[in-house]
């Protein structure tokens, strides 16, 4: 007769059964865990691959070190630039914390364009915390933009990307910051433009506009606001130059024209007078934009020098010298060391104005504004810039656009 089996045994096997088990579950998650890294790793591979293929550069005709730092803005953007992040809140604190005492702490709208990344590398020059605001967007060669954020970047001044019209965005920024001023320089650019897509510029310059003074003007501290128009509400034009500039404006393609052979369209009036503009180089604006910050006053007394509403201030800023647009092109030639192609041509009836002049009294009152730069010292600081920026082997006569500032420019 078979004795009956043992307990204690039996509890043993059982526990050593679940003990295999548990050790083998064990090893099937082990796998699991390693197969799933491998997989999360190897799309994260395949992201980057995708986004390098597929957002090149958007110019062809730039230096090898603007391709670089647009891939490598795709990770950084992508981190640094999600508003709320701890990451984020840290680079926009940072950017933002003056250096000098009693310095302001500047919002700059447009700060990776061409005026707005001047005037934030002149305030963090003299100590102010400066925080930029931009959307990128592609109206001209966002690959500029970019080259401009990673200068501004090099300098501890940090761009949030994002859109006016964000209010939730603003408000973050202004929950994190407590601003003293915004220099609002954000705007759809271009006359021309306008007539192709107005409703470009009612999103922009109105709306976006209209968002950040009611953002600003709940915030607390409330900012006092500086902001640039266009002189083309005048119905005239002051075509703003220097390092960084912008690619849409006749120096610049004036420049990249003649370089290439091509022919440049010069204009004339309608009765075959010259075309004069009031050229005014980039540090001349900023020594402006400057000035109307430091004597600016908040918007209702609270906290400011005066009770009640500040009095609405209005600036012309410019070079006083207009200077007819043949002599432009003639000194572009001489630090070139190309003859221009020049095709001549009537002015159209709509858009451009054939004669621009500022008057900068008041700002001279207010605040010493001054102009101090000639048109062909800027242009050689620019086309030194122009040169460098691009890697364009040119036989530059010695003496002329070699001797210009440093390729970051002079602001």
């Amino acid at each position: 007769m078979a004795s009956p089996p043992d307990k204690s045994k039996t509890i043993k096997l059982e526990r050593y059964n679940s003990y295999l088990r548990r050790l083998h579950s064990t090893k099937i998650l082990n796998s699991s865990s390693k197969l799933l890294f491998r997989a999360t790793l190897l799309i994260v591979l395949v992201l980057i691959l995708f986004f390098t293929l597929n957002y090149p550069p958007l110019s062809d005709n730039i230096p090898n070190h603007a391709h670089l730092h647009h891939h490598h803005n795709f990770l950084s953007t992508a981190f640094f630039t999600s508003a709320g992040g701890a990451a984020w809140e840290k680079q926009v604190r940072h950017s933002s914390t003056p250096k000098r005492r009693n310095g302001l702490s500047v919002l700059v709208t447009g700060a990776a364009g061409f005026v707005g990344s001047h005037c934030s590398l002149a305030l963090k020059k003299r100590g102010d915390g400066v925080l930029g605001l931009d959307n990128f967007n592609s109206y001209y060669d966002p690959t500029l933009k970019r080259a401009r954020q990673k200068l501004l970047l090099k300098h501890e001044i940090f761009i949030a990307e994002g859109d006016l019209n964000d209010a939730s965005l603003l408000r973050k920024l202004f929950d994190v910051v407590p601003f003293t001023h915004i220099l609002h320089l954000a705007a759809q650019a271009g006359v021309r433009y306008a007539m192709q897509n107005p409703q470009s510029y009612v999103s922009s310059n109105i709306g976006g506009f209209v968002n950040l003074l009611e953002v600003a003007k709940a915030a607390n501290p409330q900012p006092a606001i500086v902001w640039a128009s266009s002189s083309s509400v005048y119905g005239l034009k002051h075509s703003i130059y220097g390092p960084w500039g912008r690619p849409d404006m006749a120096y610049f393609f004036f420049t990249k024209d003649i370089l290439q052979g091509k022919p440049i369209d010069v204009y004339q009036t309608q009765d075959d007078k010259q075309v004069a503009r009031d050229f005014t180089y980039i540090d001349d604006v900023v020594k402006g934009c400057l000035g109307a910050l430091d004597t600016a006053e908040k918007s209702t007394g609270s906290g400011g020098k005066k009770k009640g509403p500040a009095q609405l201030r209005v600036y012309n800023l410019g070079n006083t010298s207009p200077v007819p647009v043949v002599n432009l092109v003639s000194i572009l030639e001489g630090l070139l060391s190309r003859k221009a192609k020049k095709h001549v041509i009537k002015m159209p009836r709509n858009g451009d104005v054939p004669y621009t002049h500022a008057n900068v009294t008041l700002a001279y009152k207010d605040f010493g504004y001054k102009p101090s730069t000639d048109l062909a010292t800027g242009l050689r600081k620019f086309v030194k810039w122009y040169v460098n920026y691009y890697g364009i082997q040119t036989s530059l006569k010695k003496g002329s656009a070699i001797s210009g500032e440093h390729p970051e420019g002079s602001a």
